[in-house]
């Protein structure tokens, strides 16, 4: 018997619905859009406005700010898997002359470089890009604010560096790179530098009276890889969606895990969580969110993925201030998470089974402490610890018949069978470590020998 799971229900459809029209009434912002999707599929749109008879919908384009810096890293990774530069190289390699060429590509993704995180004067984001022609203009005279490597500090100009970089290796601007290998790919065809109709007005709220100022809406010229596109809830479902499971046309799985990886710890005041590679890291009660806030003058923007939950949501607001998107955007999470929990997928055996490797399963011993090693699909391997805490980990198979940690303190570690003359297993060796089927027993290898004595009691 299956069951269908795709619709919401109307109880958690109404919660939602409660919350951004909450949102919006307090956050006393002009217009709000919202989506939540689960398994890649949106199961919910909703909106709010001022205007009587005329709301945004999933179409309607937002500034999205600095959500702009995960499609930016992006296009640095697809560089990166094609060989043509390393995340460990130098900027001076590809982008000579900046004054800052010795800290690494993905120091910059991580924000770790220890660049100022804003140009100098004037503001740039309510400033046209005209009036910062050059690197030198945007980096100003002091590069670097804190030790290259050792502090994540949130940097916009860093993200113009990478948008330069990205340049100087492909030939193009970074708008073309952007829309011809990533927007194109993923459908999202309403996601640009530029507005295109519909679209919303950006607005400031005054703070102590319920009046409204519009924003200017400049182009970012140089800081334009940092902030400067205009998307719909839609396209960032669709961006979403990709962020969760990846897209071969664009960048694989084992990438996208890898921009989901705390790269660097979060900066003071960013709460818990970290940042990967162009993505930040959030927890948010019970559970890990990866995505990006935005923010430019008259804009805010969340979107976010809980890769456990199967799910995503993005909020688009259009005041500079009062509404917390990507707070919203935690809770629709939350609301769905918590309402509908994921259903699991039906146990299934193997397809097949590999009788020796089948014959490796079971338990073993680290010293005294007992791990149990367990078969998983493509021949993969689990090492988890049977008492108490321990270092557990995934393994992925090797053409060469060892294994490569996937997580946890063994990750990248090689995992290998040693045997005996026989053939025979003698023991596990995992990055030195000997794990034995039996603690200690006289005549296994262990390092250091077993006493001769043996096992004894008081």
């Amino acid at each position: 018997m299956t069951s269908s799971f795709e619709e919401l229900l109307p109880g958690t459809r109404r919660a939602l619905s409660y919350r951004i029209a909450t949102a919006q009434a307090e956050g006393r912002a002009p217009s709000c859009v919202a989506a939540v999707q689960r398994e890649g599929r949106t199961v919910w749109t909703g909106a709010r406005t001022c205007v009587d008879g005329h709301a945004p919908d999933g179409d309607t384009q937002y500034r999205i700010g600095s959500i702009t810096k995960t499609l930016t890293a992006v296009l640095v990774l697809r560089l990166r898997d094609e060989g043509l530069l390393d995340l460990g190289d130098p900027l001076e390699k590809y982008l000579p002359g900046t004054g800052v060429g010795e800290v690494t590509v993905a120091q910059l993704l991580s924000h770790t470089a220890g660049l100022p995180a804003e140009t100098p004067a004037p503001w740039w984001e309510r400033t046209p890009g005209s009036s910062r022609p050059e690197l030198a203009d945007v980096l100003g005279g002091r590069a670097r604010m804190h030790p290259v490597g050792r502090t994540h500090h949130y940097s916009n100009p860093g993200y113009t560096l990478l948008g330069r970089l990205v340049e100087a290796v492909r030939g193009r601007s970074w708008a073309e790179a952007l829309r011809s290998e990533v927007l194109e790919p993923l459908g999202m065809r309403r996601t640009g530098p530029q507005a295109e109709a519909p679209y919303a007005g950006g607005w400031a709220v005054h703070p102590w009276a319920d009046v409204m100022l519009p924003e200017p809406a400049v182009d970012l010229g140089l800081m334009a890889p940092a902030g400067q596109l205009w998307s719909t809830a839609d396209d960032l479902c669709r961006f979403a969606a990709f962020l969760a499971v990846g897209d071969g046309r664009v960048l694989g799985a084992d990438s996208v895990r890898e921009m989901r990886t705390p790269a660097a710890p979060a900066g003071p005041g960013e709460g818990a969580g970290g940042y990967g590679l162009g993505l930040q890291i959030v927890r948010s009660g019970e559970r890990t969110l990866v995505g990006h806030s935005g923010s430019l003058p008259g804009f805010v923007a969340g979107l976010w993925v809980g890769v456990e939950d199967g799910l995503a949501a993005v909020v688009l607001t259009n005041a500079t201030s009062g509404l917390s998107a990507p707070a919203v955007a935690a809770d629709l999470i939350r609301i769905v998470a918590e309402a509908e929990p994921r259903i699991p997928q039906p146990w299934r055996p193997l397809p097949e089974v590999d009788q020796e490797l089948l014959g490796l399963t079971g338990p073993w011993f680290w010293g005294t402490a007992a791990y149990a090693l367990s078969l998983a699909a493509d021949r993969g391997l689990e090492l988890q610890p049977l008492r108490g805490t321990g270092r557990g980990a995934r393994f992925a198979a090797r053409p060469d018949g060892t294994w490569t940690g996937l997580d946890g303190y063994f990750l990248g570690e090689t995992l290998r069978v040693v045997r005996r003359e026989d053939g025979s297993v003698s023991h596990l060796d995992l990055g030195s470590f000997v794990f034995t089927r039996e603690p200690y027993e006289p005549g296994d290898v262990v390092p250091g020998g077993v006493d001769e004595g043996g096992w004894r009691g008081l």
